[in-house]
């Protein structure tokens, strides 16, 4: 009786809270509002910022902050060409150079965008930072810190309805159907999830590094760099949350000419 209870409210969960994301075209799980969401990140992002060394008057300082204005604009632009006005109202965009050997950048919900230096290297090049720059954007864009908060909670709910639905069996069994749970919902539903945010801001990276002016095909040789540097020791896709780099590679090389498509139509319109 529980167990139908919990899903149940789970079904109801996925039904209510599923909202349209411009970017994507998609109905995605999302209960956590920007409102609430954004608050939260910036503050984060603010921490961080005091407990790291962030470079400031560089040229690659200055070229983070150059090519993130190039993107943000980029997204202005096609939200614009399509509708979407405002879209962008409670982003506060901050773009940060931070010293770090680590080969990482990322972006906070709400634009709040890290370069780490270790990275530099491997974009090479301002396209290549644009690359970089395009796809980490893409994750906020598409609300993607969202959803994952959000497919954590109902991972967690299954949880419960799992524990409910085995209450009259043994501690032993319980722990294995627990664990068998665990296991099928990471490997048969949270990793496959993280993959296609992945797919999907890879997909919106291009097309924004587009319209902001750089060639596409240039992301191409930047995931090639990537894929050298790690000499061949990725786990396997499916134990990963992000593509395997020769699937990343061959999706990015069949989309170029659709979003080089796309890009001239908004190119077109005037902003």
């Amino acid at each position: 009786m529980y167990s139908k209870i919990v899903s149940l409210f789970i079904l109801v969960v996925l039904f209510v809270t599923c909202k349209p994301n411009p970017f994507t075209g998609k109905n995605n799980l999302n209960f956590v509002s920007n409102s609430e969401l954004f608050p939260t990140a910036f503050q984060q992002y603010d921490t961080f910022l005091k407990e790291n060394k962030v470079i400031t008057g560089t040229a690659d300082a200055q070229r983070v902050k150059a090519v993130g204005q190039k993107i943000k604009a980029a997204a202005e632009k096609w939200l614009n060409a399509n509708g979407h006005q405002g879209y962008l109202k409670d982003y506060q965009w901050e773009y940060n150079l931070v010293d770090n050997k680590e080969i990482n950048a990322w972006c906070m919900p709400g634009g709040k965008i890290v370069f780490y230096t270790g990275i530099l290297p491997i974009t090479l090049d301002e396209a290549g930072m644009a690359t970089v720059m395009g796809h980490e954007v893409s994750h906020a864009l598409a609300n993607h810190g969202a959803q994952r908060m959000s497919a954590a909670q109902i991972q967690q709910l299954g949880a419960v309805g799992v524990a409910l639905a085995t209450g009259n069996q043994t501690q032993e069994q319980q722990q294995l159907w627990m664990q068998a749970y665990g296991v099928g919902s990471q490997v048969g539903v949270m990793l496959p999830f993280g993959r296609s945010h992945e797919s999907e801001a890879d997909k919106i990276g291009l097309l924004l590094m587009t319209i902001a002016g750089y060639n596409p095909d240039s992301a191409i040789s930047f995931w090639e760099r990537m894929a050298a540097q790690k000499s061949g020791q990725s786990p396997p896709e499916f134990l990963s949350t992000h593509p395997a780099d020769a699937t990343r590679i061959a999706a990015i090389k069949a989309l170029i000419p659709e979003i080089k498509v796309q890009a001239s139509k908004v190119l077109d319109i005037k902003n």
